[in-house]
């Protein structure tokens, strides 16, 4: 089956085309310089944007594929979780264009593509599998049964990891998005400078929690100087994505030694 699939779930407008599972496109437009004077995604910033971009991103994705819309079989689209405005703009083009073309519509929740997009790397993956899921918005550990069978085993009670990155990086003045920048600097620094909190909640417990370290940082970085920060930035970043990756690393392995899943 030949299927177009559109996202438009957050910042990034994205049209991909597939031929029986064989990736033939894949076009991403991004809205980081949109977003990046505020830190941070604004909504309404972002859906104006995709109404500007996703037909000529879908044009795009067509063209790199060497198809006409006529061609396609069946419209995949996101349909959440994400930004109301912006899933809007991609389900009312995914919808309007399945009408007219009299084919299939096929809503992904975004989440589950996150999953699903592994075996276009590993098409040999096959369940049970362990999964984490860690995106901008949500931190999930899940057993992965079977193609579309899961069991959450636990998420996020307050903010998600991507969401800490994000927002310690603005406390550090370094840009957005606060993930790639703070990893980058975090390689060149020390871990073990500043043991900041692990929230483990408790022993059997799979649920992240991350708002704490959130204000662990705030006030470590209130109780120092701007020099002090400056000279010791790689460390900090280090110390505090270590506070994250800890956590998400041994929850995982637990998890996957409890229910036996060796991958």
């Amino acid at each position: 089956m030949r299927l177009l699939a559109i996202e438009t779930s957050c910042d990034e407008t994205a049209a991909a085309v597939l031929d029986n599972g064989t990736l033939l496109s894949n076009i991403v437009y991004s809205q980081l310089k949109l977003h990046q004077p505020f830190g941070g995604v604004v909504p309404e910033i972002a859906s104006r944007a995709h109404l500007q971009t996703v037909i000529p991103t879908i044009q795009k994705a067509l063209a790199e594929a060497g198809i006409q819309k006529d061609d396609v079989e069946a419209i995949a689209v996101t349909f959440g979780p994400g930004l109301v405005g912006s899933l809007l703009v991609g389900l009312n083009v995914a919808k309007a264009m399945a009408y007219a073309l009299n084919i299939p519509l096929i809503g992904v929740n975004h989440l589950e593509g996150h999953i699903f997009a592994n075996r276009l790397d590993h098409p040999d993956l096959e369940p049970p599998a362990m999964v984490l899921l860690v995106s901008g918005g949500h931190t999930i550990l899940l057993l992965l049964e079977d193609w579309g069978r899961y069991r959450v085993l636990g998420q996020t009670i307050d903010d998600a990891a991507g969401e800490a990155f994000d927002k310690v990086a603005k406390m550090l003045t370094l840009g957005y998005p606060g993930g790639p920048i703070i990893d980058k600097l975090a390689r060149e620094g020390n871990p073990e400078f500043y043991r900041f909190p692990r929230a483990w909640l408790d022993d059997k417990s799979y649920n992240f929690s991350f708002s704490g370290l959130k204000t662990a940082v705030l006030n470590y970085l209130k109780s120092q100087k701007k020099e002090f920060i400056r000279e010791h930035l790689t460390d900090i970043c280090a110390s505090f994505q270590a506070a994250v990756t800890d956590v998400l690393l041994e929850k995982t392995v637990r998890a996957a030694n409890e229910f036996e899943v060796s991958k």
